[in-house]
């Protein structure tokens, strides 16, 4: 039986509506690749395994990528990753420096561990010129890690995504995208604590480091009791 124009009107109505109802929803995928594009950077350690089935599978029987999985969730959640900067500029001011060092003391009881810094910027200013000052940010982050003690070998500065991943979705300024990123990333190279199977010393070095309570007092209280 053929359509009455009225019927017509109201099917295309309704297909319309579907149409922007589906477009409208926020993305959801099983995909890890695709959820990880709207996630902030260096928070899956590696998807790339795609022709590389053999080592892959070692890392997985030997239990080295479990091990890195639960490191950088411990790291992420035991020590302040993210540092902010001024506009324009890739000088860490004192509170990112005090951060840092916290950082610094994280990563000394992890020898075997390596980390990436992913330099970010916000969306003022061109797109060129946004990628190369998040990499100096991250740079400058390598540095100031490697003059607390941390060899630069552990320390890759090697990715810059500019202004394209914020935070605050904002074409103005804005802090909070102005930052560096410090994740683990891996082990390095052919280190013997993990690949022997000493993961045990791993953890009792830093049960014992743990077991130090940190002191209340400030340097001034410190001085004043030398002096008596």
């Amino acid at each position: 039986m053929a359509s009455t124009p009225k019927q017509t009107l109201l099917t295309c109505s309704l297909l319309a509506s579907a149409v922007a109802l589906t477009a409208c929803s926020a993305p959801t995928s099983e995909d890890v690749v695709y959820t990880q594009f709207y996630s902030e950077a260096g928070s899956l350690i590696d998807a790339g395994d795609f022709g590389n089935a053999t080592l892959n599978n070692r890392l997985v029987m030997t239990g080295e990528r479990q091990y890195t999985f639960d490191i950088a969730k411990r790291f992420a959640s035991e020590v302040d990753s993210t540092v902010t900067f001024d506009f324009n500029s890739a000088t860490l001011d004192q509170q990112a420096q005090a951060i840092l060092r916290q950082q610094a003391g994280w990563i000394r009881q992890f020898p075997e561990i390596r980390f990436r810094v992913y330099g970010h910027t916000d969306a003022v200013g061109s797109n060129r010129a946004n990628k190369s000052l998040g990499l100096r940010r991250a740079n400058a982050i390598v540095n100031y890690l490697a003059t607390q003690g941390i060899s630069k070998s552990r320390l890759e500065a090697v990715v810059s995504f500019g202004e394209t991943q914020p935070i605050v979705v904002t074409d103005g300024r804005e802090r909070r995208n102005r930052r560096t990123v410090t994740e683990v990333s891996g082990f390095v190279k052919r280190h013997p604590t993990v690949m022997d199977g000493k993961y045990a010393q791993i953890i009792y070095r830093d049960y014992v480091i743990s077991s130090v309570s940190p002191s209340t007092l400030s340097s001034d209280q410190v001085t004043g009791l030398g002096s008596e």
